[in-house]
């Protein structure tokens, strides 16, 4: 694999960018994804990355991942793996001009699905949510049958639903319940059984076409209301899982080779410095004027390969 000196320099800057992402700006990922999308074949460039991917996975999950609910990992897992397989058999039957404009609408998809979660997020927190007592969003929840029984031993009673309700009654626990761990754990119902289906095999399809996949991630972890740490622990372990398991199926359709590869160990170091970095510049930047850059960036690039 040949790179002229300008994409080389476009290739080292975009590594740090995948660094960066894996140690908490995680709104700038979809700005190296277009990048390679811009200096590579446009289905090259998906296999291209997914190693430089997987080396910054490897330092997210090594910092964080004590931190991983595996739970949520599960609900997801077979899903993204239907979509994977549904990426693979689109990879292996459109040109390199079809892949550019699906990966640029898929890139300013998710550029503006990202800006609509901030949106919206802004939004609940002027105004309380859309049912609220005292700031707290109340949602419907059950009770897993362990601490039913548990409660009911110290003197609450049995629901209709196989929940449990105190002797005495907290008009917050329901809304609390489900961030709490261990024995006590609230499962939530808020969004149906098709949330996690939908999701896992748009995250499955979208990271195998245009490793694009984080913004789907976040916004489902931001919908089970994980704490911080949490939410950024189960997420490297996820994407460390994914790009492990999407790697066969890019060297099938002959997008990772010996060549690229080695390009991707020249590469390494600028992600494992962009990963160090990351966790410096995190406490110093100003992370929403960076992300709307980086998001701004990314929605040139993707309007680029589009037109």
């Amino acid at each position: 694999m040949h790179l002229e000196p300008w994409q080389w320099v476009l290739a080292v800057a975009a590594a740090l960018l995948v660094g960066v992402s894996k140690t908490g700006l995680a709104g700038i990922g979809v700005l190296f994804v277009a990048i390679f999308a811009n200096i590579l074949p446009t289905k090259l460039a998906s296999g291209f990355v997914l190693p430089l991917l997987i080396f910054g996975d490897i330092v997210a999950v090594a910092s964080y991942r004590l931190h991983a609910q595996w739970r949520y990992l599960w609900r997801l897992f077979p899903w993204t793996v239907a979509g994977v397989v549904l990426g693979y058999f689109a990879m292996g039957r459109i040109d390199d001009r079809q892949a550019r404009r699906l990966i640029g609408g898929i890139i300013c998809a998710m550029v503006a699905m990202h800006l609509w979660r901030r949106w919206s997020g802004a939004r609940n927190a002027v105004d309380g949510g859309p049912t609220s007592l005292g700031g707290t969003e109340l949602r419907r929840t059950r009770w897993t049958a362990a601490p039913c029984e548990a409660w009911a031993k110290q003197g609450g009673r049995r629901t209709v639903d196989g929940g449990a309700q105190g002797a005495t009654s907290d008009p917050l626990a329901h809304a609390r319940g489900y961030k709490e761990g261990g024995a006590g754990v609230v499962e939530e119902e808020t969004h149906g059984v098709w949330f996690a289906p939908t999701m896992g095999v748009l995250a499955g399809f979208t990271t195998l076409v245009a490793n694009a996949a984080g913004p789907l991630m976040a916004l489902y972890l931001l919908a089970m209301r994980l704490p911080k740490m949490e939410f950024v622990g189960t997420t490297a372990v996820f994407f460390l899982l994914l790009n492990l398991f999407k790697v066969p199926f890019m060297v099938n359709l002959g997008l990772i080779t010996t060549d690229s590869f080695g390009v991707n160990l020249a590469l390494a170091p600028a992600v494992w410095l962009g990963a160090w970095a990351g966790r410096k510049l995190l406490r110093r930047l100003n992370q929403k004027w960076f992300e709307n850059l980086a998001l701004g960036l990314a929605a040139v690039a993707g309007l680029h390969l589009l037109f």
